[in-house]
C-alpha cells in the first residue's frame, strides 16, 4: 500500500506536471547532456516561506469542511448524471450527437468542432509523436553532431576536446537543421498548397525583424501581424479561387483552376484557425531579436555562452539567443517545431535555441512517463457540450450544467495541451505547463489568469503587460493595461462579440479584487488573521461567481443563455435555500483553496495562481 501511496504522490507533484512551479524561476541549474537520463531531478528541499501559517487541516473547522464534501460533491455529480440518461427533459435533443464512449452503456458528446478534431486524429498524432524523436534519432546517426567542422570552435580540426560553446553551437546546427527539414514536410502534409501562403507569411515577418531600422520593427510587427490575424479571417485563408476571383474577375477558367487547387488543401485545409498560436512565435522571434540588438546585450549573451550554462528560466527568456542564432533557418526550425504548431504550449524564441543548445536536467523518462499517465488519465475523462432549454431544470441542475459546462472548457483544452507538451518532452524540450490548476481550484480573477493557459500569460507579460509599463505608477494605469491585455486575447481567440464582451467583463471582474486588496491590505489584520481569512472567503465566493459568469459569456453559453440560466436560478424566493447553500459551499471551498495554498508556502512554494 505504501508503494502506492509513494507512487500517487510522484505522479500528482508539481516535479511531474512541471518543475517551474517547484523551483523558482531565478533558481540555477546546470545544463545535462543527455535527455534520455533515467532518474528523475531532486531539488533542493527549501525552508517555509516567510509569513505561512501552521496546518489547519486536522482542525476541528475543517474537518466539517470535509463533511461538506463528502455530503455535496456526490450529489453535484449525480445531478449531471441524471441530466445526462435517458429519460431527461432534453434527451431527445442531445442523444443524437452523442457517440459511444470507453464506459460501458455511456456515451459521450462529441460535437464539440475544437475538441473532436483533435480526438479524431488521435491515433495519427500518436504516430507522429513515436515517428518524430526516432526520425530525429535516425537523422543524428546518420548526420553526427561532431560532423560539424565549428565543433572544436576554429575551424580547423577536431584533434583536441571542442569548446562548451563550440558544443552548443553544433547541437543548436544539428537540432534546428531536422527541425527545419521535418517542419517543412510537417506543413506541408498540415496544409497541401497552403503551406506556400504559410511560407510567405513567415518569410515576410523575418524580413520585417532584420531588415527594416530597428526603431520601426515594434510597431511594423505588431501591425503586420494584428493586420494578418484579421485578414485571415476576413479572407478566410486567401483561397486560390477566390485570387483569381479578384483579380480576373471575367476568365471562369482561371476561377475554376483556382478552385481545382485549393482542392489540395491537405489534412487541415482552414490553416488560418491554427495560425493565431503562429503569431505570437512571429512577433516573439521579432522583439527578442528587438531587444537584443539592445547596446550591451550582445557581450552579455556571449558570456553566458561561453560559460555554457544559462542558470535560470528568466536567463533563458531573456538572454537565450546570441544575435548570430537569428537567422533564417533557425527562425523556420523555431516558427514550424512540429510538436508546438498546431496548439502551442508557447515558448519564447529565446527559451527555444537555448534548450536547442542545451538539454534541461528536467528532461527524465521517468518524469516523461509519469507525465504521459496524467495525460491518459485525464484523456479517459468524458466531454460534455450542452445547450439545454433553461426552463425545464431545477435551480440546482442549471447551476451544475453552468459549472460542468466550464469543466468541459477546462478539459478539452487540458488534453491537446497536455498531448503537445509530452510530445516535447520525449524530444528533449521542457515547455511551460499551460494548467497549473483544477478549473475548481480557483478564487482569485488575477491568478486564475496568470495559471490558465499560463503559457500565453508568460508571453502576454513578456511582450505586452511589461513594454505597456506594467503595474504602472497608479491602480488606474494597470486597469488600462488589462484591458489592453484582455482585448488582445479576446481578439486573438476570435474577431466576434461574444468574446469583447468576455474580455471587457473579466477585466471589470477584476477591477472589484483589486480594490478589495487596497481597501484591506494584508498586514493591516495581522493581529486578526481569522476575521481576515473570513473577510478574503466572501470575497471569493464573489470572485468565483463573477468568473463563472465571464467564462460562460466568452467559451460557453454566450450573453443571452447566461441571461436565462441566472434568470432560472434566481427566479422566485423559492429559490432562496438553493442560493445560499451554494454560495456557503463555494465559501467552504474558498477555506480549503486558502488551506492548500498555504501547504504550498510550507513547502516553500508559491504558484502565485
Amino acid at each position: 500500500m505504501q508503494w502506492l501511496i509513494n507512487f500517487l504522490k510522484s505522479l500528482y507533484s508539481l516535479e511531474t506536471l512541471d518543475t517551474r512551479f517547484a523551483r523558482s524561476t531565478t533558481a540555477s541549474q546546470s545544463s545535462a547532456s543527455d535527455p534520455f537520463r533515467i532518474s528523475a531531478p531532486k531539488l533542493d528541499k527549501r525552508s517555509p516561506l516567510p509569513g505561512t501559517n501552521p496546518s489547519k487541516w486536522w482542525t476541528i473547522e475543517y474537518c466539517i469542511y470535509y463533511l461538506v464534501f463528502v455530503i455535496v460533491v456526490p450529489t453535484m455529480v449525480k445531478q449531471v448524471y441524471d441530466i445526462s440518461k435517458p429519460g431527461s427533459p432534453d434527451w431527445d435533443s442531445f442523444s443524437k450527437i452523442l457517440s459511444p464512449g470507453w464506459i460501458p452503456g455511456r456515451q459521450i458528446d462529441n460535437s464539440d468542432e475544437q475538441y473532436a478534431n483533435f480526438r479524431d486524429n488521435l491515433p495519427y498524432l500518436i504516430t507522429l509523436l513515436i515517428l518524430h524523436p526516432l526520425f530525429r534519432k535516425l537523422y543524428g546517426i546518420f548526420w553526427r553532431i561532431d560532423n560539424y567542422k565549428f565543433l572544436d570552435g576554429s575551424n580547423t580540426s577536431l584533434c583536441h576536446d571542442p569548446s562548451p560553446l563550440a558544443v552548443a553551437d553544433a547541437r543548436l546546427q544539428h537540432r534546428t537543421s531536422f527541425d527545419f527539414g521535418f517542419g517543412i514536410i510537417f506543413l506541408m502534409v498540415l496544409h497541401g498548397v497552403s503551406a506556400a501562403k504559410v511560407f510567405l507569411i513567415f518569410y515576410t515577418n523575418f524580413k520585417i525583424a532584420t531588415r527594416l531600422s530597428r526603431s520601426h520593427v515594434p510597431v511594423a510587427t505588431w501591425v503586420f501581424n494584428f493586420g494578418i490575424l484579421f485578414a485571415n479571417d476576413f479572407c478566410r485563408g486567401y483561397p486560390f479561387a477566390m485570387i483569381a476571383r479578384v483579380l480576373l474577375p471575367d476568365v471562369k477558367a482561371a476561377q475554376d483552376i483556382g478552385a481545382k487547387i485549393d482542392s489540395y488543401s491537405g489534412l487541415i485545409p482552414r490553416w488560418e484557425v491554427l495560425f493565431k498560436i503562429s503569431i505570437l512565435r512571429l512577433i516573439s522571434f521579432n522583439l527578442d531579436y528587438y531587444w537584443a540588438q539592445a547596446e550591451g546585450s550582445s557581450n552579455l549573451i556571449e558570456n553566458k555562452h561561453e560559460a555554457a550554462l544559462i542558470h535560470s528560466e528568466r536567463d533563458r527568456v531573456s538572454y537565450g539567443a546570441a544575435l548570430r542564432d537569428f537567422n533564417l533557418k533557425t527562425y523556420f526550425a523555431y516558427t514550424l517545431y512540429s510538436p508546438l504548431y498546431l496548439a502551442g504550449p508557447i515558448l519564447s524564441f529565446n527559451d527555444f535555441v537555448f534548450q536547442s543548445r542545451s538539454c534541461l536536467p528536467t528532461t527524465t523518462t521517468v518524469r516523461t512517463s509519469l507525465y504521459g499517465l496524467r495525460f491518459l488519465i485525464a484523456l479517459l475523462l468524458a466531454i460534455i457540450k450542452s445547450s439545454p432549454s433553461w426552463t425545464q431544470y431545477t435551480p440546482y441542475q442549471l447551476a451544475m450544467l453552468g459549472y460542468f459546462n466550464l469543466h468541459a472548457v477546462w478539459l478539452k483544452l487540458l488534453i491537446p495541451w497536455r498531448f503537445f507538451r509530452l510530445w516535447t518532452l520525449v524530444d528533449g524540450l521542457d515547455v511551460p505547463e499551460n494548467m497549473v490548476r483544477c478549473m475548481s481550484d480557483n478564487y482569485s480573477t488575477l491568478a486564475f489568469w496568470r495559471g490558465w493557459h499560463r503559457s500565453l500569460n508568460r508571453w502576454i507579460v513578456r511582450y505586452i503587460y511589461i513594454p505597456l509599463g506594467g503595474n504602472g505608477d497608479s491602480k488606474v494605469r494597470t486597469m488600462v493595461n488589462f484591458l489592453a491585455v484582455f482585448t488582445f486575447i479576446a481578439l486573438w481567440h476570435d474577431i466576434n462579440l461574444r468574446l469583447l464582451a468576455w474580455g471587457w467583463l473579466t477585466t471589470l471582474f477584476i477591477l472589484p479584487e483589486v480594490i478589495a486588496i487596497i481597501i484591506f491590505p494584508r498586514r493591516k489584520w495581522k493581529d486578526w488573521p481569522k476575521t481576515f481569512r473570513v473577510l478574503c472567503g466572501i470575497g471569493a465566493v464573489g470572485n468565483i461567481l463573477m468568473m463563472m459568469v465571464a467564462s460562460l459569456v466568452g467559451f460557453v453559453m454566450g450573453v443571452d443563455d447566461v441571461k436565462e440560466m441566472v434568470k432560472g436560478i434566481f427566479a422566485g424566493w423559492s429559490n432562496a435555500g438553493f442560493v445560499t447553500a451554494a454560495v456557503m459551499c463555494l465559501f467552504i471551498s474558498a477555506q480549503i483553496m486558502f488551506e492548500h495554498r498555504e501547504g504550498e508556502k510550507r513547502q516553500g512554494i508559491n504558484l502565485k495562481c
